[in-house]
């Protein structure tokens, strides 16, 4: 099953990366190339992928992912707006803080801390499950935010996302 899951995600990939580069959304010839390539991700990283990957074949994940989007999308859009101010104004104010977070899972941390990396002025530097947090490097620390009570002032509505995306 973790072959299927690696498989299906490769020639998924494959045929968003390719769509379109020939007038036609895809050549006979892609079709196959990517075929061939997926089953060869597939096989080499079927070890790679845990037990519980077959449960983003699940279309409804794929529903939240796409539902999900435009919340990434729009935190990504205010945090370059935010990142720009900063830089014309010099108000930077860097540093590391400890996020605590209550997620379950190496997914829901992966979804979460990917997040964070994507939105400007924000990166995740180290994830720490055993202590439920996460280490974010923030271009800007509010003064009394050093220690952050939730991730919510570093994440947005991440986490909430992160949390129900990554079950």
């Amino acid at each position: 099953m973790r072959f299927i899951a690696s498989f299906v995600w490769s020639y998924l990939l494959w045929l968003v990366l390719t769509a379109g580069t020939n007038g036609l959304l895809w050549s006979t010839q892609e079709l196959m190339a990517g075929l061939m390539f997926a089953l060869i991700v597939g096989y080499a990283t079927r070890d790679v992928i845990g037990e519980r990957a077959v449960r983003f074949l699940n279309p409804m994940k794929w529903l939240g992912f796409i539902a999900y989007s435009p919340v990434l999308f729009w935190g990504m859009v205010k945090a370059n707006l935010h990142v720009a101010y900063l830089v014309i104004t010099g108000k930077i104010r860097p540093g590391i803080v400890r996020v605590p977070v209550d997620l379950e899972n190496d997914a829901q941390y992966t979804i979460l801390a990917n997040s964070i990396t994507l939105t400007p002025g924000t990166l995740t530097v180290d994830a720490c499950p055993e202590e439920r947090a996460l280490y974010v490097h923030w271009i800007k620390i509010p003064e009394g935010m050093e220690r952050p009570e939730s991730s919510e002032p570093v994440a947005g509505p991440f986490e909430k996302w992160a949390g129900r995306l990554g079950r």
